[in-house]
């Protein structure tokens, strides 16, 4: 498993990434010397092992480049969702100690602000342009020496929640080593178990600042294979990158496969995506109907985990394996799968509760919150995240929703994610959420958010025809009370929904 440094004595020449809309080209001799020069530049900059830094970038080469700097550093680096507004930054900012900041220059409106808003950044760089108080990036990297560092030790990310059902955690795990160029445990672990290689290409449709982006890239340099990163996902153009690159690996999110199936047949059709060996999606429940048409699109490819920031437990299933069992995530790679109850006792196959894992692989902690990280322990060291499912009898997990978003009406438990996961599959229906609201009798009533395909059809016929469409697959008290249709739901580029900005604003209005 070799290190960039490695790969880049053996292949200078060797791509390591390319951006897939502007053709730009890393070569591995390239991002080893960039990243000694990164180094050299935070050690200038007085950061030393352990301190902690963030950037704010969008899909870009720097990006790497400073992760790969940070990595041989024994710096601890925070990305920054380029969606987040000036509070959630400055909160995080402050919460993870950062003593440098980055900033892409198309986010200037936020990144500016942090100049007032933070009280320990001492230093603020920017990409792609320059604004008062920042330094120019580009600038200040050029003039380092390529040489590598006198104290190389191993950084590590420090990557935050996504604040979908609260304010943003800092998942911290410590480096398990210092030796700055030791395989990560990724590498030998899922990238063992997904054949990465240096015959690998790696295509990244999404943001590189969530956390499997950015790992499975990190992974793919560890293992000196060439990744494909799009500077921003596109259906059409996922499709024509496979054939082009002749592409080997991937990673998605459910949202991205719909966007894929909703293309017309003979364009998503029209490409060659014979070359995939592993189609590698998570984040998110995948509806059963979707998973069912991309292994008869793509062949037996697709593989399913389900993990988390916090990486205490990790199951997987191949394409074979969930047609025996569809729906499911699997069964464990690393950590034993609980499902609990409300007062701790753990259920039997098939009875919905919380999923605990035991046997964990890591202590994480959530950074500078000693009150959330021991809410995520139990008495036994088991650990939680909030999801809700189940196991089968052969111990195969079935994900239900977040704890967070299930609807109490009635009395009933209602999980979302099986409503979401029917109406996503309608020909109306470009995108969908579904919540608990107040209601008077029943204490929460189900409503439904709907993004239609063509605006032009978000008439109350339409939703009518939705709701009676549903009346013919669900219990009746799964079916909304109400449905309402808007232009853009709060979906980022990393396929989650931010359903807690839409529970809010009904809750408010319903108040």
């Amino acid at each position: 498993m070799p290190h960039i440094s490695i790969t880049a004595a053996e292949t200078p020449h060797k791509p390591a990434f390319i951006m897939a809309n502007s053709g730009e080209m890393v070569t591995y001799g390239e991002l080893d010397e960039r990243s000694n020069q990164v180094a050299q530049l935070f050690r200038l900059c007085g950061l030393k092992p352990g301190d902690h830094m963030a950037m704010m970038l969008e899909n870009c080469r720097q990006f790497l480049e400073v992760a790969a700097g940070a990595m041989r550093s024994g710096i601890i680096f925070t990305p920054i969702s380029t969606h987040l507004k000036e509070d959630e930054t400055a909160y995080i900012l402050e919460n993870c100690g950062a003593n440098l900041f980055i900033a892409s220059h198309s986010l200037a409106d936020v990144a500016v602000r942090m100049l007032s808003q933070t009280t320990g950044v001492k230093h603020f760089y920017m990409v792609g342009g320059i604004e008062d108080g920042f330094q120019s990036w580009e600038e200040a990297v050029d003039v380092m020496p390529g040489t590598p560092i006198d104290d190389q030790a191993m950084g590590t990310a420090m990557l935050y929640s996504s604040g979908t059902t609260g304010k943003p955690k800092g998942v911290f795990n410590r480096p398990y080593t210092e030796v700055f160029d030791e395989p990560l445990p990724l590498t030998l672990s899922l990238g063992a178990a997904f054949g990465f290689g240096p015959e690998t290409t790696y295509l990244s449709p999404a943001p590189l600042y969530h956390a499997a982006p950015l790992h499975y890239n990190l992974v793919v340099l560890d293992t000196g294979g060439t990744s494909i990163i799009m500077e921003k996902f596109d259906a059409l153009r996922s499709l024509e990158l496979i054939e082009e690159h002749r592409v080997t690996h991937s990673q998605w999110v459910p949202i991205m496969f719909v966007r894929m199936l909703k293309l017309p047949e003979a364009e998503r059709t029209q490409f060659d995506t014979s070359s995939l060996q592993m189609a590698i999606h998570a984040a998110a429940p995948c509806p059963i109907d979707v998973k069912e048409q991309m292994i008869a699109w793509w062949g037996p490819v697709i593989v399913e985990y389900y993990s988390s920031s916090e990486a205490a437990g990790f199951t997987i299933i191949d394409s074979e394996d969930w047609l025996k069992h569809k729906g499911s995530v699997g069964r464990p790679l690393f950590g034993v799968p609980h499902v609990v109850d409300d007062e701790g006792h753990e259920l039997p196959p098939g009875e919905v509760g919380t999923i605990w894992f035991s046997d964990i692989a890591n202590q994480f902690e959530y950074h500078n919150e000693p009150g959330k990280t021991a809410e995520a322990y139990n008495d036994q060291g088991w650990t939680t995240v909030g999801d809700m499912g189940y196991l089968d009898a052969e111990g195969y997990l079935y994900l239900t929703d977040r704890k967070n978003f299930t609807i109490i009406s009635g009395g009933v438990n209602i999980y979302p994610a099986e409503i979401e996961n029917l109406l996503i599959n309608h020909e109306k229906v470009a995108d969908v959420a579904v919540f608990g609201v107040p209601c008077e009798e029943f204490g929460e009533a189900v409503q439904a958010v709907v993004q239609p395909t063509n605006w032009a059809e978000a008439t109350d016929e339409t939703a009518f025809e939705l709701l009676a469409w549903l009346r013919d697959r669900l219990s009746h008290i799964k079916i909304p009370k109400s449905l309402d249709f808007v232009e853009q739901l709060p979906r980022m580029d990393n396929g989650k929904l931010y359903k807690r900005h839409l529970m809010e604003a009904y809750r408010n209005r319903e108040g």
